[in-house]
């Protein structure tokens, strides 16, 4: 069945200009579909025209009926007294509307016990547990959780909460709504690699269809099974997750640069030898130009294509300065408080030259405090830290400000460089600020283009500690693309802070996973750590299976303990399987279809295992 029908859409902001021009795809329902395409393409303008919040000039779309469409990025207005609970409760209005009506009979019935009043409160108390509304409790809280709304947050007023917190709330309340249609508009934007993950696991279950926007490629990889890329307003298809669309849009572009090479040399070809055939018909052969006539109409026909161009990267690199010494940075028994609430406490390291660290945890969990003491910005509680004597750092914070915001990007560059126009005019353009638009006042830059000035201004000082906090979070693919190459060729020592598991992926070397107050130091890359901390839950698991089966037991029927051996036997075989699933999953993550079958199959097992567990528990007793 199909669940969403665009044809030759049309959408213009400007007279003229269409940003959609004539696109047109389809979407089956139960699909995830990922759309790409670079920043101001029309990829939120689509999803704006899929939700009904604007029109559009030309074509037809049409949504299933009876579908239920949502978009994360378009969060309702809510009554100014509402809590971050009352705009999670709202995704239950029916179950609660249920729940009062069956109050009101059960109040009712006490005095008044007529067939009518028994058989409304049968269908409806029938309808109640149908639609989930005695697991709906359990399941507001299984969802805050993994999206990490904290009960101190739900106790909030929505209006009071920032934007990044909103759209999680509305993300929550769109999953609890159980809509048939999602519309995720850059969904892992305000997501730290827990809450990221744990949408990528609810995606992977859910039964609707999935619309993605985002610039998170390992989201994309794990999250999507094709992929439209929106381009010149008008859509190109792709067979397979993000990681595919890569290499066949590759692929795609040299047999683009093949043709239009063919079509050139036969071109040359043509015209040699329609000139060659004018020049005998001028000695008397009408036909040869005739012939001549009509190969030039040919090269016409020909001439029509233009040669592909390739997205131009940004070709710069770090000045860097060679690092003398032993120790970059040590650290010991390093504490930070903010009243209350201790962010850390006893940390003692020790960075030494070369060395690519991605610092990750939850939000909230002190990262950038961290950051921030290294820095010199925050004062430590206890202990004390130290950077190397030749040390010089550079630092790119979550948040960009400048001296001031209106300068111009060339009088910035200017004014906090002292650097001369010309090599101000090419380091801008290196960076890809080119005629017009290094004259743009600093604080009208978008965020991703505030990020890419001030790396630009970075890049000149001579550095050998380079320190980033969240560096792809206002970037689009092609920035992070282009700001990955330019690291790639910096040697010196990174530290940096980041949800974006592509880019730890890549860059890191060592890992320092900051939770509960604790710094976690693995020496490895972050699919080496993933591998480890599973390791570590499974030795954890089979510690608590074992300290279980040391406590003692009371004495039972035979046959009960036999039962209960029996119990615990089938009870290790199905974990086993489990495990095995889970080891396929990883060998399949960009089969969509394979991971349905996987998840099926792993849901019908944790139900029995489920059963085992009571069953256990009960001749435990």
């Amino acid at each position: 069945m199909t669940d969403i029908t665009v044809s030759s859409l049309v959408k213009a902001y400007e007279l003229g200009k269409n940003i959609l021009d004539g696109l047109s795809f389809t979407v089956e329902s139960g699909e995830r579909v990922g759309i790409l395409g670079r920043n101001g393409c029309g990829k939120t303008t689509l999803f704006r025209i899929l939700s009904g919040e604007i029109g559009y000039d030309e074509g037809t779309v049409a949504i299933a009926p009876g579908k239920r469409l949502g978009l994360i990025s378009q969060i309702p207005v809510y009554p100014a007294d509402w809590t971050t609970e009352d705009v999670l409760k709202d995704a239950h209005r029916r179950l609660l509307d249920l729940q009062r009506r069956l109050d009101e009979l059960t109040a009712q019935m006490e005095t008044d016990q007529s067939p009518g009043l028994l058989r409304e409160y049968d269908r409806l108390s029938e309808d109640f547990r149908r639609l989930g509304g005695y697991e709906m409790e359990v399941e507001r809280s299984r969802v805050a959780n993994g999206l990490q709304i904290s009960a101190a947050m739900r106790a909030q007023p929505f209006d009071s909460l920032s934007g990044g917190e909103r759209t999680r709330v509305n993300l929550a309340r769109l999953i609890l709504e159980d809509t048939d249609i999602l519309l995720l508009d850059e969904p892992t934007n305000h997501l730290d690699l827990r809450a990221t993950e744990w949408l990528e696991e609810y995606l992977l279950r859910f039964k609707g269809t999935v619309l993605a926007v985002s610039h998170d490629r390992t989201f994309l990889d794990h999250a999507v099974q094709r992929c439209i890329e929106i381009d010149e307003g008008k859509a190109e298809f792709y067979s397979g997750n993000y990681s595919f669309y890569v290499q066949e849009r590759q692929h795609r572009f040299q047999e683009k640069l093949k043709r239009y090479e063919r079509d050139q040399a036969k071109i040359q070809q043509l015209t040699r030898a329609a000139e060659q055939m004018h020049l005998w018909a001028f000695m008397g052969s009408d036909k040869l130009h005739k012939r001549a006539f009509s190969m030039e109409k040919r090269i016409e026909k020909l001439n029509r294509s233009e040669k592909p161009q390739e997205q131009k990267k940004l070709k710069v690199k770090f000045r860097q300065r060679e690092f003398n010494g032993d120790e970059v940075l040590v650290t010991e028994d390093l504490a930070k408080s903010f009243g209350a609430r201790q962010l850390f406490g006893g940390l003692s390291l020790t960075v030494t030259g070369g060395e690519r660290i991605a610092l990750i945890g939850d939000n909230g969990a002190g990262k950038s405090t961290l950051v921030k003491l290294i820095m010199n910005q925050e004062t430590p509680d206890a202990g004390w830290l130290q950077l190397g004597p030749s040390v010089r750092t550079a630092y790119l914070p979550q948040i960009i400000r400048f001296s001031d915001d209106s300068r111009s990007a060339l009088d910035t560059m200017l004014w906090d460089c002292r650097c001369q126009p010309q090599e101000a005019r090419d380091r801008l353009a290196a960076f890809g600020f080119r005629g017009e638009d290094v004259f743009t006042p600093v604080g009208a830059l978008s965020g991703g283009e505030k990020s890419r000035l001030r790396l630009c201004m970075l890049m000149g000082a001579d550095i050998n500690f380079l320190i980033l906090d969240e560096p792809t979070n206002h970037l689009d693919i092609a920035s992070r693309e282009w700001m990955e190459d330019a690291l790639s060729d910096y040697e010196q020592t990174l530290l940096f802070v980041s949800h974006d598991r592509y880019f730890i992926e890549k860059f890191a070397t060592r890992i320092w996973a900051l939770e509960n107050g604790e710094i976690t130091d693995f020496r490895g890359g972050y699919g080496e750590y993933r591998q480890w901390r599973e390791r570590q839950a499974v030795y954890a698991r089979a510690e608590q299976t074992a300290q279980k089966k040391k406590e003692p037991k009371k004495t039972g029927s035979p046959n009960a303990a036999r039962q209960l051996e029996r119990t615990e036997r089938e009870i290790g075989r199905l974990e086993e399987q489990l495990r095995a699933l889970d080891e396929e999953a990883g060998r399949y993550a960009a089969d969509y279809q394979k991971l349905l079958e996987i998840d099926a199959e792993k849901e019908e097992l944790n139900g029995r295992l489920l059963t085992l567990y009571e069953k256990w528990e009960e001749l435990s007793q």
